[in-house]
């Protein structure tokens, strides 16, 4: 499995803008105004629903190649809140998945087991462990 490295860290452009790098690619991140931040880039929240929603479109894209599926688009809409159940505070997200293509109930169907066995979904959904230090 491929090891991913990210480097975070303050640019001090604004009170909590942060620049990203992961790989060869840089990237902002920011808090939104009424957060206290001037909104450069998309916040925490957003990169972890990125993630989740960046997965799930190309792990289905993959499944249909190599099923050779009629799947022409995908698309997943993520919204992430926090719920309370029984008195405890629990992280809410809701991801819809539109499929175009000529796709039956039943392929729609194993599409959507599918989009629950990508790689940051198990992750989110499993143990994780943090290993923090600080230099």
């Amino acid at each position: 499995m491929n090891t991913s490295k990210v480097t975070v860290e303050e640019n001090g452009q604004r009170r909590y803008q942060q620049t990203v790098r992961a790989g060869a690619h840089q990237l902002l991140a920011d808090e939104p105004a009424d957060m206290g931040g001037g909104d450069a880039g998309p916040a925490p929240y957003d990169f972890l629903l990125t993630a989740l929603g960046a997965c799930t479109s190309m792990t289905l894209r993959m499944y249909a190649e190599r099923k050779a599926l009629p799947l022409t688009k995908v698309s997943v809409a993520l919204r992430h809140e926090k719920i309370e159940i029984d008195g405890k505070s629990v992280d809410r997200i809701e991801r819809a998945i539109t499929l175009e293509g000529n796709l039956n109930d039943e392929l729609r169907a194993r599409m959507l087991e599918i989009a629950e066995r990508c790689p940051v979904a198990r992750t989110l959904s499993g143990q994780v462990q943090i290993d923090s230090v600080v230099r």
